[in-house]
């Protein structure tokens, strides 16, 4: 291997573990739920509001850490908001109260939401065009391997030493992971040699009539829309059930200890590691189509909300983690296939912008559902553990958000190209 080639891929390993820790922190609430109800003695609503309180953050900073990585460089944008990271993860460990785990949840949003867009910055740099996407795929799996870590491995650290040692443990390996960014990551081929002492980037800064110009004209393409209207569906799934309620779902519905509920959850990760890739073959290589992708997605989705509704708290476990398989792989996984759809939707000296555009709204979805289904748990009268009855309404809701998932995608355009 050579020298560049080296540094290259350390600095993929970097910002790979710094995503990792990202999406542990996105899903962490759904298994420690019931501890942070009784630790702050707080409603559903409020645990949803402590848990989205993290997309606010992360959805509102995604066009700021943008300009931020290409004014000011990846390697010190990384370096910060890893700290922020770091230090978010700490002080939510150490939260005394609710208001303080809520600020603490939000630093972390704040901290987490630069590492995607560095590194499809970072990797643009250091990979070739026709590595681009293989090198991307094995990024994203990381943020499955997040999500895994956020299951049954973080359910027994609670257990055997309680949530908050669990927060404090990453929070410690964020800062070693500032560490490792500081002293090894390269941000580009040729700066080896001055990688600590690098000036902020002087390449192309962004030129905001260009951006005014590219942004209306995404907003004004009511198909870009039709799109919009999906991921928003689709993410606010993700991340207001599989990320938040998924997991007092299971233990009080189904009477589930934390661990058996950490491995019920895990398929959602594994879902994501082994998904995305299969459906990106499915969606090239088979079907040559990225309409019918999105749409037999919600389908099968729309069933699985179905089955849940039907065998109410008497699924098999077995059928169990089947179910939330494909849950996973139709609401998480399936996401790459949006964001390759509005690609396409517009030229390339576009796709950024609509990409960009497009990427805030998943966490709108997380904003809205993650409080929205607390509010409806507690519509019950009961307090937490919620009675299984309690979350019929909360799963009717989503099922609801599956089927304008599906009808959105009957409108799609279709953008593959042979």
């Amino acid at each position: 291997m050579t020298g560049a080639r080296r540094y290259a891929w350390i600095a993929f390993w970097i910002i790979s573990a710094h995503y990792l820790i990202g999406n542990f922190h996105r899903v962490c609430p759904a298994v420690v739920a019931p501890e942070l109800i009784s630790a702050f003695g707080i409603s559903g609503a409020s645990l949803g509001i402590l848990a989205s309180s993290y997309f606010f953050a992360y959805g509102a900073m995604q066009i700021p850490v943008g300009i931020l990585a290409d004014a000011w460089g990846v390697r010190r944008t990384v370096i910060l908001f890893g700290g922020l990271t770091a230090l978010g993860g700490v002080a939510f460990g150490l939260s005394p109260s609710f208001g303080w785990a809520t600020a603490a949840r939000i630093l972390v949003g704040v901290g987490v939401s630069a590492f995607f867009v560095c590194a499809m910055k970072l990797f643009a740099n250091w990979f070739k065009g026709s590595e681009y996407a293989r090198i991307s795929g094995l990024f994203l799996a990381f943020g499955g391997v997040g999500w895994l870590f956020a299951t049954t491995p973080l359910a027994f650290v609670a257990q055997s030493l309680g949530w908050r040692a669990a927060f404090l443990f990453i929070g410690g390996i964020g800062i070693f992971l500032v560490v490792c960014t500081w002293f090894w990551l390269v941000e580009r081929p040729g700066d080896e040699k001055d990688s600590q002492t690098k000036g902020p980037s002087a390449s192309n800064p962004p030129a905001s009539r260009g951006f005014r110009r590219s942004f209306l004209l995404v907003i004004r393409t009511w198909r870009f829309w039709v799109l919009v209207l999906w991921t928003f569906c689709i993410n606010g799934i993700q991340f207001g059930f599989l990320g938040l309620w998924a997991g007092p779902y299971l233990m009080d519905s189904y009477g589930l200890s934390k661990p058996a509920t950490g491995t019920v959850l895990s398929m959602v990760a594994f879902s994501m590691i082994f998904g995305a890739p299969l459906l990106g073959f499915l969606s090239d290589r088979v079907l040559a189509s990225r309409k019918k992708v999105l749409m037999g997605g919600a389908a099968i989705l729309s069933l699985c909300w179905a089955a849940l509704i039907a065998f109410h708290g008497n699924l098999p476990y077995v059928v169990l983690c089947g179910v939330f398989f494909f849950m996973g792989l139709t609401s998480s996984a399936i996401g790459t296939i949006g964001v390759t759809a509005a690609k396409e939707l517009f030229p390339n000296d576009i796709a950024g912008t609509a990409i960009g555009t497009m990427n805030v709204f998943p966490f709108i979805g997380g904003m809205i559902f993650q409080p929205v289904a607390g509010m409806i748990l507690d519509r019950s009268g009961a307090a937490a553990p919620y009675p299984p009855a309690a979350y019929l309404p909360m799963i009717y809701l989503f099922l609801a958000a599956a089927v304008v998932a599906f009808l959105s995608s009957l409108f799609v355009k279709e953008t593959f190209k042979r």
